[in-house]
């Protein structure tokens, strides 16, 4: 029985780790759309959106039937509850990369933002891989200090959200409204991607440590 339990421990692992890997993958070719007018890359993310979604599904249906079946306590129910959070906040950062590449679409064939906010998104970008990194190692290596840097890269997004909107709201702005709409939403997508990875990396301290965040403080 106990092996019977390891072995839907490791899959209900294994399922996040893809969740994990694919939602990395989805924002980097999200930017790479945006900042590029990318089409395919576009495409590829809203196309494999759905596949996020699936997994999500196959993890939810494992943590369902090991519940049942095995009844874990303590640690191990930890585990197993711990997952089913991560992967919500997994497919949520999922949800907001298919954003992203939605607006490079629907913008296409112009870049979805004028050269004066390609730095601050290029900017958001590698802070939002960075801590989808982090993530993907964490899950399979957990380590409570790596996942609370997770907060100080999330403080570097909101600060790249502040500069976003110090230039939106400059009076030489020249884009007009719509432009600088698109800016402030995809900067609020940026910026959401980062908090749920804080959620991941506060459910992880947990894991670790068997006490939530707020406790430790």
């Amino acid at each position: 029985m106990r092996e019977e339990f390891q072995a839907d421990l490791n899959e209900v692992s294994r399922l996040t780790v893809t969740m994990a890997e694919a939602v990395r993958a989805a924002m980097r070719n999200a930017t790479t759309a945006l900042l590029t007018a990318d089409l395919d890359a576009a495409r590829e993310v809203i196309e494999r959106d759905v596949e996020v979604d699936a997994i999500n599904s196959q993890l939810e249906a494992k943590v369902a039937d090991t519940l049942a079946r095995q009844a874990p306590v303590a640690t191990d129910l930890r585990r197993v509850i711990t997952a089913l959070h991560i992967a919500a906040d997994l497919e949520r950062m999922g949800d907001l990369a298919e954003h992203v590449a939605k607006t490079a679409q629907r913008r296409h064939p112009s870049p979805a933002v004028p050269a004066e906010l390609r730095p601050v998104f290029q900017q958001m970008s590698v802070v939002a891989d960075r801590m989808a990194e982090k993530i993907t190692k964490l899950l399979g290596d957990p380590d409570a200090k790596l996942a609370a840097e997770l907060e100080t890269d999330d403080d570097a997004m909101d600060d790249l959200e502040r500069e976003l909107f110090k230039v939106l709201l400059d009076a030489t702005w020249p884009y007009g409204a719509e432009t600088a709409i698109d800016g402030a939403l995809l900067g609020r997508f940026y910026e959401r991607y980062a908090d749920h990875a804080v959620n991941i990396g506060e459910q992880l301290v947990y894991l670790i440590t068997g006490e939530p965040v707020a406790d430790q403080d």
